[in-house]
């Protein structure tokens, strides 16, 4: 899995890159199929913006967050790609389960 972090309008510190670093891995454990996330930190005014777009095989979730502080942001910003990534991985394992092609009993 590779974690691609940049900043518009803001320098990433360690401890800021530590930080997103330690809530995507949570997002790695639960499905192990992640093969990028792009996150981008930004300020407006008052205002920080966080956005990542995760790549995962067969799709592609982006999730924004905006908050008044950089680390609720992206502790909003983890739980919803947490449930982006939960809700694929479940109509992934469904699909799968199941088979690609679904054979369906004729009613008479």
């Amino acid at each position: 899995m590779n974690i691609k972090i940049s900043g518009h309008h803001l320098e990433v510190t360690p401890a800021i890159r530590d930080y997103v670093t330690a809530k995507m891995e949570r997002i790695a454990r639960h499905f192990d199929q992640v093969i990028d996330i792009s996150v981008i930190l930004s300020v407006d005014k008052l205002v920080q913006k966080i956005e990542a777009n995760v790549h995962i095989s067969g799709k592609d979730i982006f999730v924004q967050t905006e908050d008044a502080d950089m680390y609720a942001a992206i502790d909003a910003l983890a739980d919803k790609l947490d449930r982006q990534v939960l809700k694929h991985k479940e109509k992934y394992t469904d699909s799968a389960r199941h088979g690609s092609s679904i054979k369906h009993q004729a009613v008479e």
